[in-house]
């Protein structure tokens, strides 16, 4: 593959932006299918866009065998992995230090990924978490959502959100992602999200790679990512839910100096530079190439 250099407000908008999930569904790619495919994204002219190899604790082993041979020569060229964690967070932690000593050279456990339920478990876990680990906390969008992004404002974490699936069910209502994303930039809780993000913009789409897979609508990385720039800007919920909710590459316009949607709003690039290293971090995506491929097919890489 080759590519000239897109737009550097989208350049800053998707730089590092995708964090690799080949193990997980709809892909469910072998371990070592997935680590391959890491490598070769990380020799691509798109590597530019690849974050983080999202991998679960108990598969850390099976991580290090398949991988071993693939990591560069160059010892400042290390894989950095995104833990899921288990059950038991005081193993997940054991796990994750002493893979850390003893790999650090070709690759590292740097972020970790934990699903919780409630407020106590986010200050429970949050005071062990050594610090050179950062935690995304996957929080359940019900009532209680202001008190779990309070109580990780307090404890100083990040925050995951789950927006889509393998079901139709498992796809939050627009609203729902707004008020997520309102709720953490009024706490300056940085995020991320996963699932059902294959695509850059909304689209109507089978939910699995199988050939009666069931269909539904999936949310785009463009309108998610930009929803929680322009939200920054305090345009109303109505409004953002358009945007979330936009179909058309053309009402989105790329260019050197920033983004611009439906030729009524802008974010200038250090508008986006603070979104991406304050507030929306990056997303889990089980394909890497898909989402570039779909870039291309609208004429925002080559």
């Amino acid at each position: 593959m080759t590519t000239a250099m897109p737009k550097e407000s989208l350049r800053i908008l998707l730089s590092e932006i995708i964090d690799y999930a080949g193990l997980f569904p709809p892909s469910r790619c072998s371990m070592p299918e997935a680590v391959n495919n890491y490598a070769k994204y990380k020799n691509s002219d798109f590597n530019w866009m690849l974050g983080r190899f999202v991998v679960p604790v108990s598969r850390l082993n099976e991580f290090m065998e398949n991988a071993r041979d693939l990591f560069s020569e160059d010892k400042t060229d290390v894989w950095h992995l995104s833990v899921l964690a288990g059950e038991d967070i005081n193993e997940t932690l054991r796990r994750i230090e002493f893979f850390n000593q003893k790999y650090e050279t070709q690759a590292v456990c740097d972020a970790l990924e934990i699903k919780i339920l409630t407020s106590s478990q986010i200050e429970q876990i949050a005071a062990q978490i050594p610090t050179e680990l950062t935690a995304y906390f996957e929080i359940p969008i019900r009532e209680d959502l202001p008190d779990l992004i309070a109580t990780l404002a307090i404890n100083k974490q990040r925050a995951k959100i789950r927006t889509g699936g393998v079901t139709v069910e498992a796809f939050p209502p627009t609203d729902a992602i707004i008020r997520f994303i309102r709720l953490c930039l009024a706490a300056n809780v940085p995020f991320k999200a996963t699932a059902g993000l294959h695509h850059p913009l909304r689209c109507y789409k089978p939910l699995t790679y199988e050939t009666d897979a069931p269909e539904g609508m999936m949310n785009g990385f463009l309108n998610l990512f930009l929803t929680a720039g322009f939200m920054r800007l305090g345009l109303k919920s109505r409004v953002l839910e358009n945007l979330l909710e936009d179909e058309s590459i053309a009402n989105f316009e790329f260019e050197d100096s920033g983004v611009s949607w439906q030729k009524k709003y802008f974010l200038d690039n250090s508008q986006l530079k603070v979104l991406r290293e304050r507030n929306i971090i990056s997303f889990g995506s089980c394909s890497f190439e898909e989402p570039v491929e779909d870039l291309q097919k609208i004429n925002l890489l080559q």
